[in-house]
């Protein structure tokens, strides 16, 4: 919804051609007719807001939130096109809105402003500033301290696909382990990039659960001892 619920839960009024609220859910958003930011909690102003994403999504569009995100949600095809349309006019709309409306465009056009739902685009209109989620957990975690210490460096993630090269956490650890100058590999339930790509992330090999088990229910339902072998490969090829 564009972070239209979590704004209006914060003191923002969204209203139909009536005067009336529209209604919730980012279907909603298409019979808005004016917003009115100017009930927002005061306290807002005294808060530094951090939007830690791992997706580098726009809020609408081809790689907009409903476009990449909605399939995965259960949205048809019509209901993609329905709510990229409704975040566009709820877009619109607040461009036309004291406060905000200078810097509209820019926030909806800007990486992570399509995460959850365009939450990202929300907490923009508070001045959220935008972090990859990624590189605010390698702080919390002293990445950097323990990168220092290490020979080889390996991450992972169920599905190593498209959407890990847009922030998740398999390309924010190779970025900083390149910077540093160490290599990285991957251990990965399925793989669907290609070597060259995952050469220009910085992940030297890839090692997919299916490479040593095909049948994708064995690799969830025995995944300890499928990773063990795993582990003696790259041991085998990075270590010994």
């Amino acid at each position: 919804d564009g972070g239209a619920g979590m704004l209006a839960a914060l003191g923002a009024r969204f209203l139909d051609a009536d005067g009336e609220p529209v209604a919730p859910g980012g279907g909603g958003l298409a019979g808005l007719a004016s917003a009115d930011l100017s009930g927002l909690d005061p306290r807002l102003s005294g808060v530094e807001l951090v939007l830690a994403s791992d997706v580098d999504n726009p809020l609408t569009g081809p790689k907009g939130a409903p476009a990449v995100y909605g399939p995965q949600k259960g949205a048809s095809p019509d209901d993609v096109t329905a709510l990229d349309a409704a975040l566009a006019h709820f877009a619109k709309v607040l461009e036309g809105t004291e406060g905000v409306g200078a810097r509209v465009a820019e926030y909806a056009a800007s990486p992570g402003a399509g995460a959850a739902g365009g939450i990202g685009f929300g907490a923009m209109l508070l001045g959220a500033r935008f972090r990859p989620g990624i590189a605010v957990m390698l702080d919390v975690l002293g990445f950097a301290p323990a990168l220092e210490r290490a020979d080889l460096v390996i991450t992972g993630e169920g599905s190593l696909d498209e959407q890990t090269l847009h922030g998740k956490a398999p390309a924010g650890v190779a970025a900083a382990a390149r910077a540093a100058g160490k290599e990285v590999v991957a251990v990965c339930g399925r793989l669907a990039l290609p070597a060259e790509t995952l050469g220009r992330a910085g992940i030297r090999r890839a090692y997919p659960l299916t490479d040593v088990e095909p049948d994708v229910a064995k690799c969830i339902a025995e995944a300890g001892p499928i990773l063990e072998r795993v582990a003696e490969s790259i041991a085998r090829d990075f270590v010994a």
